[in-house]
């Protein structure tokens, strides 16, 4: 029985682990991904510079697609999540 629960409890450990590092993961790939796009047409400190809500973003990404930046639907919701928990008010 004892056994059982060590082994239980070292799983849930690695999962956890496992869970927190793909979190990190996708955060470091947000920020590569808004610096590799938004710097195509502007400094990347320029969006840094300012402070907005997740729908203020939403409208600005919105904006820059229509203005030719060549993010996709799924990159562009990746990027406004990364600004809005990165830059938001």
């Amino acid at each position: 029985m004892k056994k059982i629960l060590i082994a239980i409890m070292i799983s849930s450990l690695v999962l956890t682990g496992i869970s927190l590092y793909a979190d990190e993961a996708t955060k470091v790939d947000a920020k590569a991904l808004f610096e590799k796009k938004c710097s195509q047409c502007h400094s990347a400190d320029r969006p840094k510079s300012k402070k907005k809500t997740a729908a203020e973003w939403e409208s600005t990404v919105a904006r820059m697609q229509k203005n030719g930046c060549p993010v996709t639907d799924e990159e562009a919701k990746i990027i406004v999540d990364y600004l809005a928990r990165t830059y938001g008010k």
